[in-house]
């Protein structure tokens, strides 16, 4: 079996607002119905190929990407949890010492979780055709045939063909983002392929080859997974030997030094979904060549994406910009600066913008809630609790709040006193008081809770017991 290896750690931050640090690109549906972390599983389904996979994801996201996995019957064999963001190199040898428990010669597929694959199909042939090479100690990785002069990729020079390794050649040189200049005489050399960091190769030979170039990385990995916790389904590695880790790129690490580097192209409509503009290259398009998903309506606009994930938005005469519509934040920009979004989401960090880094619905294991307005001492959500779902039993120091049930059944503890709430009842909660919210029927709960008092934060939580190991 190969075992894929999902790094889900990136914030995508030129893809605000729908891509934010608390709820980055690869969890939203930006390509499709799945979200790009499901898509990712996906692509690696096939159980005779295939094991579960090993996901390297920030604590943070824990509880949805273990959701998310879930929903598209594609659970994780383990779910690994970064205490700090060490880049690919740490993040793949913490799972590699995972599987070599197991198995040393075990092969690992390792996947960034938020790119885009139009026609995966011959990048998974090409992954079976590979294997043989992988297993006998090459350090694959899948080139991607380049349809243009693109400036945004790194580029992998392709040798002389690897004997008895099938489509495989060897690496002869990692060219870095080059001038729009080079990258054409790359392409026009037909030697170049786009660097996807994609690759397949066993858990040992990466173990060796990260103790021979960065013995500082292997030492920490080691030791965070030895000293790692479980946490319900998930593994927190140390924080004290992950954060000894330098913070390298794969490329940098291993693939740049070692004699074992191996290239496969493939053509399967592969993007990195870097920015708005790539969404735009990639996805369907009207007649006047725009993206339009979501409640759109255009007269006379061309060459634009057009996104609105709520209210109705409506463009007029414009051409060539990017314009997306989140709850709480709206984006307009031309398409050809779009990679400057970056910058800006930096800016609102820093001027401390909540709109920066949270978005407009907040996900937790227990469901899901948004915040619907708020101004000087209050605050109004809007929360659904999953079938089976409990919030902690926790308590305010500086609010009170107040439960209106919409839809569903609520059982609410105030105190010693528990009870149960239909559509239309309420309760409220007085400061200082123990408290829990939970839904035992089988349909989502719905209620709208207001919140009063001095302070409103999320900070203002003591949880006294909570059935997802955060008390």
């Amino acid at each position: 079996m190969i075992h894929p290896v999902i790094l889900s750690g990136g914030t995508g931050s030129r893809l605000w607002p729908m891509s934010r640090a608390l709820f980055p690109k690869q969890l939203q549906p930006l390509v499709g119905l799945n979200s790009l972390l499901q898509d990712t599983a996906l692509r690696v389904a096939d159980p005779s190929r295939f094991a579960a996979p090993v996901v390297v994801c920030n604590a943070e996201h824990r509880f949805v990407v273990a959701e998310q996995l879930r929903q598209v019957d594609r659970p994780a064999a383990a779910i690994l949890l970064e205490p700090m963001a060490r880049n690919t190199a740490p993040a793949i040898a913490a799972a590699a010492e995972l599987l070599a428990r197991d198995d040393p010669e075990a092969i690992m597929l390792v996947l960034a979780s938020d790119h885009a694959m139009i026609r995966p199909e011959p990048w998974v042939a090409a992954v079976v055709a590979a294997e043989a090479a992988a297993r006998n100690g090459a350090i694959v990785t899948f080139g991607i045939r380049p349809s243009g002069p693109e400036t945004g990729y790194g580029y992998i020079q392709a040798g002389a063909a690897l004997a008895g390794a099938g489509p495989c050649r060897r690496i002869e040189a990692f060219v870095e983002k080059p001038d729009h200049a080079t990258a054409e005489k790359l392409v026009a050399g037909g030697k170049h392929y786009w660097n996807a960091g994609i690759f397949l190769l066993s858990a040992r030979v990466y173990l060796d080859e990260i103790r021979r170039h960065e013995p500082e990385i292997a030492a920490a990995a080691a030791a965070a997974v030895a000293k790692g916790r479980r946490d319900l389904d998930f593994l927190r590695l140390d924080a004290d030997a992950f954060g000894k880790a330098p913070s390298r790129s794969i490329d940098y690490a291993v693939m740049e030094r070692t004699d074992r580097g191996a290239v496969v192209a493939v053509d399967p409509g592969w993007s990195d979904v870097g920015s708005w503009r790539a969404l735009h290259e990639i996805a369907p398009k009207d007649g006047q060549g725009n993206v339009r998903i979501g409640d759109v309506h255009v007269a006379d606009a061309r060459n634009s994406y057009l996104r609105s994930n709520g209210r109705l938005l409506v463009a007029v005469g414009v051409e060539d910009l990017v314009v997306v519509a989140d709850p709480d934040a709206v984006l307009v920009a031309r398409r050809d600066r779009a990679q400057e979004v970056k910058g800006v989401v930096e800016a609102l960090a820093k001027a401390g913008r909540n709109e920066a880094t949270s978005p407009a619905v907040v996900y937790r294991p227990w469901g899901h809630y948004r915040n619907v307005d708020s101004g000087a001492g209050f605050q109004v959500k809007r929360i659904v609790v999953n079938p089976g779902g409990r919030l902690s039993l926790q308590r305010h120091s500086r609010r009170t709040e107040h439960w209106i049930v919409v839809a569903g059944i609520a059982e609410v503890t105030v105190g010693e006193q528990v009870r149960r709430l239909g559509p239309t009842e309420y309760v409220t909660v007085p400061i200082g008081a123990a408290h829990r919210l939970a839904n035992p029927g089988k349909e989502d709960l719905h209620l709208i809770e207001v919140q009063s008092g001095a302070y409103v934060g999320e900070d203002d939580i003591e949880r006294l017991d909570d059935a997802y190991g955060r008390a």
